[in-house]
């Protein structure tokens, strides 16, 4: 009876490329090797497939080898049954790759064998005796590895350069055998005047576009291959790790250490010195910050109402801030919060809608006040004239500049619920206006004003002064959409019908069509734009309505 053909493949690999371009080599050696073999199985069917899978120069740390993926892609087509290597580690030296390798093979019912080793995959306890294999192998690889590192940071260490790219300004040792870099001259020149550039525009930017105009080009390079790299403009990112680069201060760096390198500085160190000063208070500028003269919020400091405020407890609103997402949002809180001690009163209002709040409170109390003609306490027509007409210009000031431009005259504040409290400050006041501080109405340094600050999903709103009519556009649409359901219902029209007929689903359309039973003064309210700020679509929707129109005017803030 004649044996089944076991179908043989061949695989074979080398980790480095030393000696591939001999007649005869390792991988050749590996091929006879595993041939010689699968012919001393011929009785057992063994048969050798003429394709080689040759792997030269790659490490078995990974799976990604052209001849591996070519013999895998022929084994899950169905065309080897065996595969033969010399030794294990020629395979694979990561256990975790082995395993993935055993299942493939196992899936496409293909076994792998080693000529040295004389282990086979087929049964359980060679696949246990392989997998001890692998972890020494493993063991033997991260070893080597380390060993390298060590060697890498010993060299380094004596200030050798231990190969890769050359930058610019350098080019290796015509010797191969000595790991240094020399200096190409007229690169050299382009890294002084790049580093000479920086110091005089103290700006990334601008000593990239003034290199252009210069003609300063990066290094250019053409590798064996014949492909061709660099020789273009220098980008913002290739100056800034030029001027960073310790190379051209005669300096080796292995990680964050430096050490002293056998080659020559380009850059001496009084020029090195005052660049990376520059480049770091530069790098410690504060971003983002507002740079318009014309923004409504632009404060002559971080936090132009600091020490100006306090809650209805007497605890002074401190300056505060958060990063989210790259951006940094300002916060004015409750002195005891930023101790950790509880406080159930105290504020926490977000720094731009609180600054806001307060210029729009003063520039409407000063506006109103022109307009009454209640500057001076008293003097004459003209002179009350005068006063007015440069209030009105600091009011036209502090709304297009926001509260810095009255922050200097904040003598002090408070804020408590449904109410903020502004005394401003005579002498400043009066210099602000041009008016002496003797003449100013008493009444027109105490400001007192509505103020609400509540909460409506991630976002604070804070209302100060008189409130404008302000018409929700979700809520009319909704009501409006409530009514014209409300309707189609009373004709007899389904709930899912009408649902069906606008597209939106039978809850949504059970949610909305009760805001139609909303007492009158509530919808009056909402169609006005005079609703509580609270008073929401989404609060609507969410509330169990009471049917009597009395309990929902109590429940929404209506009641008398």
């Amino acid at each position: 009876m004649n044996k089944p053909v076991i179908r043989c493949a061949i695989y074979t690999r080398k980790s480095s490329d030393e000696g591939l371009d001999q007649d005869f080599n390792s991988l050749d050696a590996q091929y006879e090797a595993c041939a010689a073999y699968i012919a001393s199985q011929r009785q057992e069917g063994w048969k050798r497939l003429p394709t080689r899978y040759d792997d030269g120069g790659l490490s078995g740390g990974t799976l990604e080898r052209p001849a591996l993926q070519r013999l895998l892609s022929e084994i899950e087509a169905g065309r080897i049954d065996m595969v033969v290597v010399y030794k294990i580690d020629r395979l694979t030296r990561s256990l975790a790759d082995f395993a993935k390798l055993v299942d493939r093979l196992e899936a496409a019912d293909c076994s792998f064998v080693s000529v040295t080793q004389a282990f086979n995959t087929s049964s359980s306890m060679g696949r246990l005796t392989l997998n001890v294999l692998l972890s020494f192998a493993q063991f033997e690889r991260e070893v080597t590895a380390e060993r390298i590192r060590d060697k890498i940071a010993a060299s380094k260490k004596k200030g050798l350069w231990m190969g890769g790219l050359a930058p610019l300004g350098y080019d290796p040792h015509p010797d191969p055998n000595r790991r240094e870099l020399v200096v190409c001259e007229t690169e050299a020149e382009t890294v002084r005047r790049l580093f000479g550039l920086y110091l005089e525009h103290g700006c990334l930017n601008a000593t990239a576009r003034a290199a252009e105009r210069a003609g300063l080009r990066s290094k250019h390079r053409v590798f064996a291959n014949g492909r061709a790299q660099g020789g273009t403009v220098f980008s913002r990112g290739q100056i800034h790790r030029v001027l960073t680069n310790p190379v051209y201060r005669g300096l080796i760096r292995h990680k964050d250490k430096t050490w002293p390198g056998a080659h020559l500085a380009i850059i001496d160190e009084g020029l090195w010195d005052k660049v990376q000063g520059k480049l770091q208070s530069a790098s410690a500028r504060r971003r983002g910050s507002v740079k318009s003269s014309s923004s409504p919020l632009n404060a002559t400091s971080a936090a132009p109402l600091l020490g100006k405020f306090r809650d209805e407890t007497g605890d002074r609103l401190t300056p505060s801030h958060t990063q989210r997402h790259g951006r940094r949002l300002r916060y004015y809180v409750s002195h005891a919060l930023l101790t950790g001690t509880r406080h159930p009163k105290g504020w926490r209002v977000p720094a731009q809608a609180f600054e806001t709040a307060v210029a729009k409170v003063i520039a409407d109390h000063l506006e109103a006040r022109a307009d009454q003609r209640r500057i001076l306490g008293s003097a004459e027509a003209h002179e009350i004239e005068d006063a007015a007409e440069r209030v009105r210009a600091l009011v036209a000031s502090i709304r297009r500049q926001g509260v810095s431009a009255i922050a200097t005259a904040i003598a002090s504040g408070a804020v408590r619920p449904g109410q903020i409290t502004i005394a401003l400050d005579r002498s400043a006041l009066a210099e602000t206006i041009g008016c002496p501080k003797a003449a100013l109405d008493p009444g027109l340094l105490v400001i007192e004003a509505p103020f609400t600050c509540r909460r409506r999903g991630v976002e604070t709103k804070i209302v100060a002064g008189e409130r404008q009519p302000l018409p929700d556009p979700t809520l009319l649409r909704a009501l409006r959409t409530a009514h014209r359901w409300a309707d189609l219902m009373r004709t007899g029209l389904a709930l899912k019908a009408i649902a069906h007929q606008d597209g939106v689903s039978e809850s949504y359309v059970a949610r909305i069509v009760p805001l139609a039973m909303l007492s009158p003064r509530i919808q009056q309210a909402i169609v006005a734009g005079t609703q509580p700020l609270d008073l929401t679509l989404e609060t609507l929707v969410r509330t169990r309505l009471p049917l009597d129109w009395s309990d929902q005017d109590r429940r929404f803030g209506f009641a008398a």
